[in-house]
């Protein structure tokens, strides 16, 4: 039922008449101003399904607030579903039917000789046939009667030419006045593709590469980005479902295979159980019959020995939160990785110490930079380990002397266990959609896949991986194969993994198999006969291209292949 309402303090996306989205939080107690189209206490929308379309209703005497009505999907369709008089009634048996010659418009009168409808063959100022001053349109809009029908009625009724439009001509006008005027808005969940196109469309497109919601979807899909498994305890097991990531879009890349990943979202169930506040909250929030109001008193009189036993069992500082399956590892160029996205899906990539109810990726989500990936002696939170102290001592401490000295020595935990499980391979794949020269991150995390593992790499331009395809080409392979470079003759195979490569040889051909290069782009057509073409309302930009190839573990030694065959008798 959580995926189906609106929460609090949840990231919403509202679409306004005019077809433009607003993304906001939905703080309890608070206002929701959409400008033009009015205010809204946030109270009026929690708890709410999804996909509603409310009108913001006139304020009633005596009340500071705006509420809200649901419209229903009668009134939302009743333009689509209404007949026209050219559709509705079809011509009886026996009827005269007047039909237009080629090149010849008709008007359309009553029996009486009134004109009902005319064509659109002159063309008709609406500033001059409209009798509504600009001042009496503020003074309407002002006074917002009836969430602005009441302006767009006397809008048709006021024009002078209104007879004169076609019923096509005369739908757009209504459907204009209506995007322009009418204080409506439809609640919609901030999913990952919402977010994309919020961000291509009314944001800086930059930001995210210019990534598309088609070329995100292959970047998950040719990675082979799904659910890992549930974690284990055991060491010894085998541990899939982790992922390499490489992510310049702000954390857009790292949400789509989140979500794959079903580790994107909270889960409300692990929260009611874990967090012992929970019933104390839906008690203050909720109507309480006589069972609800016993539980505060169960719960004050287990609060002290919860606190007892939580006291009791203190965690190590050494004990390392992340889990060994279904995980993502961010490499990042930065102190910390760039996830500000991530925020929309009530994640704080900043919090280091997060505080239960948990986040899946708090458990599932790790970073680690190119200077630890690379030459981990050389990154000074690798390698000082806070100085150890007895417990007598820190007794003698002050709060923040004590914090700080916990604080520093499970940050130099996670850190060495993110730094030594990265380096130690095994990864399922691998995603990519960055800035940096793509041969180069190639050379640093193909050694860490396993045997089969996909990678997929998103660039908005083409010319990056091209080159990095031609490391790869059948031609290069067979020199390779055929004529080793002198410096890795005497070199294991662990070590050709790992190889910096040469200028005829950037990296070692034999390390990928199956690669390609391919770009896809979804595009709105109109279809109509004689003017079928796409729409040219749609932005322009990047297309993006997408590299996928499959890791392949070199064979060591020679083969040798035999075979026995049986002679045909050819029938003569």
């Amino acid at each position: 039922m959580d995926k189906e309402t609106v929460q609090p303090n949840s990231w919403v996306a509202l679409r306004l008449p005019n077809e433009t989205y607003r993304v906001l939080q939905v703080v309890p107690n608070t206002t929701i101003s959409l400008g033009k189209y009015g205010s809204f206490p946030t109270n009026l929308i929690i708890n709410r399904p999804y996909h509603f379309t409310y009108e913001v209703q006139d304020k009633r005497e005596g009340e500071t607030f705006a509420r809200l009505r649901v419209v229903p999907a009668k009134e939302l369709n009743a333009d689509d579903l209404a007949d026209t008089s050219a559709e509705a009634t079809e011509p009886a048996e026996g009827d005269d039917v007047v039909a237009a010659a080629d090149g010849e418009e008709l008007t359309l009168v009553d029996e009486s000789g009134k004109v009902l409808i005319r064509s659109n063959r002159e063309i008709i100022d609406d500033s001059a046939r409209q009798t509504l001053k600009p001042e009496e349109i503020e003074e309407l809009k002002r006074k917002g009667a009836s969430a602005g029908k009441e302006l767009i009625a006397k809008l048709l009724l006021s024009h002078t030419a209104i007879d004169q439009k076609t019923a096509y001509s005369l739908a757009k006008y209504k459907l204009l006045k209506t995007k322009k005027y009418i204080r409506r808005f439809t609640v919609l969940p901030l999913d990952v593709p919402m977010l994309a196109q919020w961000l291509l469309e009314d944001r800086d497109a930059s930001k995210i590469l210019e990534m598309r919601q088609e070329m995100m979807a292959l970047v998950g899909c040719w990675a082979d980005v799904h659910y890992g498994g549930a974690a284990t305890e055991d060491v010894g097991a085998s541990q899939g479902g982790r992922w390499l990531v490489v992510d310049d879009t702000g954390g857009l890349l790292v949400a789509s295979l989140a979500e794959r990943m079903d580790i994107l979202h909270p889960k409300l169930e692990e929260e009611s159980t874990e967090d012992p506040a929970a019933p104390e909250t839906t008690e203050t929030n909720a109507p309480t019959d006589e069972m609800d109001q016993d539980q505060p008193q169960t719960t004050e009189a287990t609060d002290p020995e919860q606190k007892q036993e939580k006291k009791r069992s203190k965690r190590s500082d050494f004990n390392v939160p992340y889990v060994n399956r279904n995980t993502l590892t961010v490499i990042h160029g930065q102190t910390q990785p760039n996830l500000a996205l991530l925020r929309y899906f009530n994640y704080d990539a900043a919090n280091a110490n997060p505080s239960p109810p948990y986040h899946p990726l708090d458990t599932n989500l790790m970073d680690i930079s190119w200077l630890q990936l690379l030459s981990p002696d050389e990154d000074d939170a690798y390698n000082n380990k806070p100085p150890e102290a007895t417990p007598e001592e820190i007794a003698t401490w002050k709060t923040n002397r004590r914090g700080n000295y916990h604080r520093k020595r499970r940050r130099w935990a996670r850190i060495r266990h993110v730094v030594d499980t990265t380096r130690a391979g095994g990864f399922s794949g691998l995603a990519v959609a960055s800035t940096m020269d793509p041969i180069s991150i190639v050379r640093s995390t193909v050694p860490l896949l396993a045997g089969g593992a996909p990678i997929s790499i998103y660039s908005p331009t083409i010319e990056p991986l091209t080159q990095l395809a031609d490391c790869f080409s059948v031609a290069r392979r067979a020199a390779w194969v055929s004529s080793p470079p002198p410096e890795v003759e005497s070199k294991t195979a662990e070590e050709l993994e790992r190889w910096e490569g040469s200028e005829e040889f950037p990296i070692n051909p034999t390390l990928l198999l199956g690669v390609t290069i391919q770009t896809s782009r979804a595009r709105r057509w109109q279809v109509l006969p004689g003017r079928t073409h796409p729409f040219m309302m749609g932005r322009g930009g990047a297309d993006g291209f997408l590299f996928t190839a499959w890791r392949a573990v070199p064979v060591e030694g020679k083969i040798e292949a035999r075979g026995r065959f049986k002679r045909r008798k050819l029938d003569t």
